[in-house]
């Protein structure tokens, strides 16, 4: 009985020992996974660019539990403060970040400066036009640390959606921030299209949240009947504020993100960002997974077709939604429909 007793207890401590090896070595194996660190700077905080951020964070999140590693992701925000800015990216090299990635193009130029000599991948996002911002040689072969995502504007085809939308325009609004790099191009595309089409515009500008209700209420005075902004932050982050400016003197405000019509504008076309978000991150993950070069991996761009109405909006213009819809629907791949709000949470 003792001998059958002893060999049980043997028993159980052969299970016991290799038990506590397999979670030994489950372990390990956890310990074992690599960590890659990602650091990710924003440059302000309005909903296009969080909707980014977020998306960036999913999707990393998603890939690393597919693959077996680990992404530890650092993020600040420099709320456009240049010093703070280079401070987070300071940061970043001092934590030996082993990629960054960039969110708008003030951010991405920042970066790509800070990491020259230095073997720092970096990745952009939202950036509009990365060859004039001379981040990239060119969208097909960036030549360099660096290379990313774009969310460049089709012009032509949101003022074409604007005129489908009211053929009696007679004069149109240019409401930006003169420092966005974001806006340079699409204001020229806007002021080429507009000369082509004999209609009048006049240019309104701000810098601030002041600044930019200022220039609001001077576009009412200035008597236009539409008012265009294309991917501006400035702009962006003051819409909350001016919307109400527009929608009380019947002008319907055309921009381009769908955020602007999350906040309050008319009507937003653009690039989706929840997909330019993911897309950031399958970058960051062929980069720091399968050993790709930045400099010849081509940026990404996306089409511009999807429009957003503010349904809101469109009822307290006296327009139909369905009407509206149904005219802009042959310049659009996609017409989808929102109400105003301060973030996408819940809305998308």
């Amino acid at each position: 009985m003792k001998k059958i007793i002893a060999l049980a207890l043997s028993a159980l401590f052969i299970i016991g020992m290799l038990t506590a090896c397999g979670s030994k070595t489950d372990e390990g194996e956890k310990s074992d996974s690599k960590v890659y660190n990602v650091g990710i700077c924003n440059y302000v905080d309005d909903a296009s660019l969080n909707q980014i951020v977020d998306n960036i964070k999913s999707r990393l999140a998603e890939i690393g539990a597919e693959k077996g590693v680990e992404f530890k992701i650092s993020y600040d925000n420099c709320n456009t403060d240049s010093n703070v800015l280079n401070q987070i990216i300071s940061n970043f090299i001092a934590d030996e970040v082993d990629l960054m990635v960039g969110v708008a193009t003030p951010v991405a130029m920042a970066m790509q400066s800070a990491t020259e000599g230095k073997n720092i991948p970096v990745v952009f996002s939202a950036v509009t036009d990365p060859v004039s911002a001379k981040l990239v040689n060119s969208l097909e072969a960036p030549g360099s640390n660096i290379t990313g995502t774009s969310d460049y504007l089709n012009t032509d085809a949101i003022m074409n959606i604007m005129f489908e939308t009211d053929s009696n325009i007679k004069k149109v609004g240019l409401l930006y921030d003169v420092g966005q790099d974001s806006s340079t191009a699409a204001i020229k595309d806007a002021k080429a299209f507009l000369d082509k089409k004999g209609v009048a515009y006049v240019e309104r500008t701000g810098t601030t949240a002041d600044e930019v209700t200022l220039a609001a209420q001077a576009l009412v005075t200035d008597g236009v009947d539409a008012v265009f902004t294309p991917t501006d932050n400035t702009i962006m982050k003051s819409e909350l504020a001016i919307y109400e400016i527009f929608t009380k003197a019947g002008i319907p405000h055309y921009a381009g993100a769908d955020s602007f019509a999350l906040n309050g504008a008319f009507l937003g076309f653009g690039v989706d960002y929840i997909n330019l978000g993911k897309e950031t991150a399958n970058m960051v993950a062929e980069i720091l997974l399968d050993g790709k070069n930045p400099a010849e991996l081509p940026v990404r761009t996306f089409d511009n077709g999807t429009a957003t109405i503010n349904t809101d909006i469109c009822a307290q213009l006296g327009m139909s939604y369905d009407e509206v819809a149904k005219k802009i629907a042959p310049h659009c791949t996609k017409v989808e429909e929102i109400k105003t709000a301060e973030t996408f949470d819940g809305q998308k």
